[in-house]
């Protein structure tokens, strides 16, 4: 069984905020799905190529049959509106298309425009309130069902059942006093003890705030709201222009350079936004390279060359005995592997080597 490493992003906002724009710019940004078959492709899905001009430096050093990027899931969950978890809008499907996400995007207003009768009706710290209310309301209800439940355990003196009580019974309360739950340092046994939950408010956050083509950077009063939220948080925040990205995804790609150049715009947003997931998430890249085909491959920062393989498949973990490595910059370089071999740049690494990123690898794996 593939043991591939898919990362999906559910991206929330209130209506009227952009958040469709976004959502439409990500999905004409599809990968080629026959190549990811763990893909089953919902209307609510987005597979998205994650931009890495690396693969290009590979492929032009080594012949291959076709050259395939790493991907994201983007997971459009619709109905997010003030009382979604008593049931209003979609109520509780949008929860539980949320909570099967290693992230949470969450698009904010922060534009002005024709449609705006007050300046006080853009206000995405209140409307920042308004979504994390509702996923805060919804992992109480799951917490304290939890709770309830492990509590006869943890009074007959199972270990195991008083931890996870006080773990869940801090957790309550941290909610009730109104923070999210990923502003706590949990440690290592207490994530262990919520991990089953699924708990919304744990998930990492990128605020997307959605900004006019006249405030790229996203200098305005309301991106910088945004920005302190963020970093109050411990979050990350970036500013991307919804309607210009959805425009430029539509041109051809020689008419979007010239526009690009015209703006002086270095990268589109969607790339910084993808980027942006992979340092939340703290995510790295390696690569496979050979003359069926040139590949990126999704691991955590910090993991080891058995675990990398078995991102390929699942076996791989397993029977892994060594791999082989060396960079993209040997490659660039000395031009080819045998020039690599030859210079002893190739490295022979074994199961406590932790992958770097940017490595490109061969596993030897035994029966």
């Amino acid at each position: 069984m593939p043991g591939h490493m898919s990362v999906s992003c559910g991206i929330v906002g209130l209506p009227n905020v952009g958040k469709s724009t976004i959502f439409s710019a990500l999905s004409s940004a599809k990968a080629e799905v026959g190549n990811f078959p763990f893909c089953t492709i919902e209307p609510n899905v987005a597979v998205v190529e994650v931009p890495d001009e690396r693969l290009e430096i590979i492929h032009g050093f080594i012949e291959t049959q076709k050259v395939l990027p790493a991907v994201v899931k983007i997971v459009d969950i619709a109905g997010l509106v003030a009382g979604a978890s008593e049931g209003e809008g979609m109520g509780n499907k949008f929860l539980g298309n949320i909570k099967e996400c290693d992230a949470i995007m969450q698009v904010v207003r922060c534009f002005g425009g024709e449609k705006v009768l007050r300046e006080g009706d853009i206000d995405p710290i209140g409307d920042i309130e308004v979504i994390e209310l509702e996923l805060a309301m919804a992992d109480l209800e799951t917490l304290r069902r939890a709770a309830d439940r492990v509590a006869k355990k943890g009074r007959a003196g199972d270990k195991d059942a008083l931890f996870d009580s006080e773990t869940f019974e801090k957790a309550i309360a941290m909610l009730d006093a109104g923070q999210q739950l990923r502003e706590f340092d949990w440690n290592d046994r207490q994530r262990l003890s919520l991990k089953p939950l699924f708990l919304m408010t744990m998930k990492p956050v990128l605020y997307v705030a959605n900004v006019g083509d006249d405030d790229l950077e996203g200098d305005n009063q309301w991106c910088k709201q945004v920005a302190e939220h963020a970093s109050k948080q411990g979050s990350q925040w970036i500013p991307i222009c919804g309607d210009l990205e959805l425009e430029l995804r539509s041109m051809e790609e020689e008419d979007r350079a010239m526009f690009m150049e015209d703006l002086g715009v270095k990268q589109l947003g969607l790339e910084r936004l993808i980027r942006t997931v992979y340092q939340l998430l703290g995510l790295q890249t390696y690569f496979t390279a050979g003359e069926k085909e040139v590949r990126a491959w999704t691991i955590h920062a910090g993991d080891v060359a058995p675990k990398a393989a078995g991102v390929i498949h699942t076996d791989f973990e397993k029977a892994f005995i060594r791999a082989e490595v060396y960079s993209v910059t040997d490659l660039e370089e000395l031009h080819s592997e045998s020039a690599i071999r030859a210079a002893g740049k190739l490295r022979t690494e074994g199961r406590d080597y932790q992958m770097r990123e940017g490595d490109v690898a061969h596993f030897l794996l035994g029966k």
